[in-house]
């Protein structure tokens, strides 16, 4: 289908038309288009970091940090050690726990790609709607691509939705119940902070805006199909 579709663009040419745009498949698909930008953007972009104040005996009270960002392989995050000679030696390669990678990637890389998926449907859309309209095989790959789009956006989210308190907890104040060098005699830790993550669950609001986007994107596109019309036929015959 796809060479076929292919083939039949080539050959029908070019024919600009941005009142589709205006319409509601059209508007429907620019707005997925920027879903999905923000969507990438709050959560791929986001970096943070855990602070922690340790006492040693004997020595001046410091903070370390641990820095981490997406893709969340918070196991290799490691806080600087804060003085190992003035802790006995107690304090080596400490991590943060946990790796939401793959619940991160999933979402990110749809992301990426329902926005690669947009700017192509947008160039049939505006340049090739003539072909879009009269070829019955282009409204029923829209429709197919549609639907998995939308299920591929609520399983995203709902696994990003279940990881992101995960990471918070990861990050958080319980930590220090975790790091054995904070356990060692004449050694204490305090939770200072963590970065912000607003914005992480900005991420999840546009997941859950796109899987809304594409469901009903999905009646759009099947109204320009030839399953609605004959449906449509069927149910107006006496």
């Amino acid at each position: 289908w796809s060479w076929y579709l292919l083939v039949s663009l080539r050959m029908a040419g070019l024919s600009m038309d941005f009142s589709v745009l205006l319409e509601p498949l059209g508007f429907v698909k620019v707005l997925e288009w920027v879903f999905a930008i923000f969507a990438f953007a709050t959560c791929g972009g986001f970096q943070g970091e855990t602070t922690l104040l340790v006492s040693c005996e004997g020595v001046v009270n410091k903070t370390v940090t641990a820095a981490f960002a997406y893709p969340f392989r918070l196991n290799t995050a490691e806080f600087s050690a804060p003085d190992p000679e003035g802790c006995a030696g107690t304090w080596t390669d400490v991590h943060l726990m946990g790796n939401f990678s793959s619940s991160a990637q999933f979402f990110v890389a749809l992301a990426a790609l329902v926005f690669l998926y947009c700017i192509a449907a947008l160039v049939v859309y505006v340049g090739y709607n003539h072909v879009y309209q009269q070829n019955s095989k282009f409204p029923l790959t829209d429709l197919s691509i549609s639907a998995l789009t939308a299920f591929l956006w609520l399983v995203s989210t709902l696994v990003w939705a279940k990881a992101l308190p995960e990471i918070k907890v990861s990050t958080g104040a319980s930590i220090i119940s975790e790091i054995k060098s904070c356990k060692a005699p004449g050694t204490t830790c305090h939770f200072v902070s963590v970065t912000r993550m607003g914005i992480l669950n900005v991420s999840v609001v546009f997941g859950l805006l796109n899987a809304a986007l594409w469901g009903g994107n999905v009646w759009l596109v099947y109204k320009d199909t030839k399953l609605h019309n004959q449906w449509s036929r069927i149910s107006e015959s006496p």
